[in-house]
């Protein structure tokens, strides 16, 4: 049975998320759900999170923060107003104040303190590009540099200036108090800087005793300067090429993309590429030549897994999308080879690392028909993961949330399974539930890995039997 090897994230809103809906994407390849906090209330997010409970309890489930972001104030006239080259703005402090033509306001108190002359205030993901030319104690002087729109509550970027905002806004502790009590599985935190960001974060999950799972936003320069101390704080990565292409060059993202990939894979770290990748499915029934190869291209370079965000939150065509994300997916992943890159000192746990890359390799010579481990914490198979074998991985996890974990996972397709009392018990009632799931067959030379039960000592062993 030939299956989607990379995981799908589908962004769901509130407003679209019953049952019958969510069921249809399941079946069509979704993996993990995506709650984006800037558009959604607690109880809309709950709403999400009790409905896809009710379809499967192998469907993760992700929400964004807002982090360190920028906003224009609500507009006093809703649609806007239009601005034309050479025309000039200004910007002024003042977070409870309304937005009309020609003075802006932001969500940040000190916007005028933080952003210097000779930058570009970009609004609305680059719609509207502001050149600031002068300031003085409370506001900046801005030359419109192309014709548009402006409208509130749009996005504020300026690149390559650091603004000084906190880590977490008050909405996002709220959210993050309701994941911990929701029983989600991630959090992707927007617009990480450096690992400080993150820190915080993982504070709250502790003090909660939480096992929610941190992911890094990655859309600014920041961001990508400090990678490396950001992959020591967090479980996974997602490239988010909306703000990452208006904060720095877009034909850089490219580059960048594929580099990230490498970095995450070199530390056996989930990466995720997101935004815009069906993006004309929102109205279109088929995608761009160009959105497909896009796909394919992610795959190629190796990511765990692929975003639709308005294809599936407001699109027109939720479920075509997913599908033909799903094609896209099974054709291009018959091109991955087993990749046995290994730097020890990048994994936390070596021996389990060594063996996962063995087992690997052992398939390049045994006719083995499956791969099979046993986990509390799914580090062994994401380790497996990341070596890229040509044969399913099959996770035996002993807790919920493992399961849920693993779903952001290449090639890992998980199983509830009960705590074992030994190995021989582990070897015999995996082989019999993946039978009767039909995934092995009768004299399968099957592949195990695994370690000692109840502990986190991570896997001591790997053998191969015909079952």
């Amino acid at each position: 049975m030939f299956e989607k090897k990379t995981k799908i994230i589908c962004t769901v809103s509130d407003l679209r998320c019953d049952v019958n809906f969510l069921t249809k994407l399941f079946e069509s390849g979704m993996n993990i759900v995506r709650i984006n906090s800037a558009h959604a209330t607690v109880e809309g997010a709950q709403k999400i999170v009790d409905n896809v409970r009710a379809v499967s309890d192998k469907i993760g489930i992700l929400v964004d923060t807002k982090g360190p972001e920028v906003r224009l104030t609500a507009m006093e006239d809703p649609d806007g107003f239009a601005v034309r080259q050479g025309d000039w703005i200004e910007i002024h402090n003042g977070p409870e104040s309304l937005c009309s033509a020609p003075v802006l306001y932001t969500s940040y108190a000190h916007f005028v303190q933080d952003v210097p002359v000779g930058s570009h205030v970009l609004i609305d993901d680059g719609a509207v590009d502001l050149f600031i030319t002068g300031k003085d104690e409370d506001k900046l002087l801005c030359e419109v540099q192309n014709d548009g729109i402006i409208r509130g509550r749009k996005s504020v970027n300026v690149p390559n200036v650091h603004i000084a905002l906190p880590a977490l806004t008050p909405k996002d502790r709220k959210f993050v108090e309701w994941a911990i009590d929701a029983d989600i599985d991630f959090i992707a935190h927007s617009f990480v800087r450096s690992s400080e960001d993150l820190i915080e974060i993982q504070k709250m999950l502790d003090s909660r005793g939480s096992h929610l799972k941190i992911i890094s936003k990655i859309e600014n320069q920041q961001g990508i300067d400090n990678l490396d101390g950001i992959l020591s704080h967090c479980y996974a990565v997602m490239v988010a090429r909306g703000d990452l292409g208006v904060e720095i060059p877009a034909e850089r993202i490219p580059l960048i993309q594929k580099q990230i990939i490498q970095r995450c894979r070199a530390r056996k770290k989930p990466v995720i590429i997101a935004t815009q990748m069906l993006h004309s499915m929102i109205e279109n029934p088929r995608p761009t030549r160009a959105e497909v190869t896009d796909v394919a291209n992610a795959i190629f370079q190796s990511t765990d897994a692929i975003m639709l965000s308005g294809e599936t939150a407001s699109g027109k065509y939720p479920v075509e999308a997913l599908t033909t994300m799903t094609k896209i997916a099974k054709e291009a992943e018959k091109s991955i080879d087993i990749s046995l890159d290994l730097n020890l000192e990048k994994v936390t746990k070596p021996i389990a690392a060594v063996l996962a890359k063995e087992l690997v390799a052992s398939t390049q010579s045994l006719p083995v028909k499956a791969i099979i481990f046993d986990t509390w914490t799914g580090r062994t198979g994401r380790y497996l993961s990341e070596f890229r074998p040509k044969v399913p991985i099959y996770a035996m996890c002993y807790n919920d949330f493992t399961m849920r974990e693993l779903a952001l996972a290449y090639d890992i397709y998980c199983y509830r399974f009960p705590i074992q009392k030994s190995k021989e018990d582990f070897v015999r009632n995996a082989v019999a539930m993946l039978k009767e799931a039909g995934r092995i067959a009768d004299g399968d030379l099957v592949g195990f890995i695994g370690g000692s039960f109840n502990d986190e000592l991570g896997a001591t062993y790997l053998e191969f039997k015909y079952v």
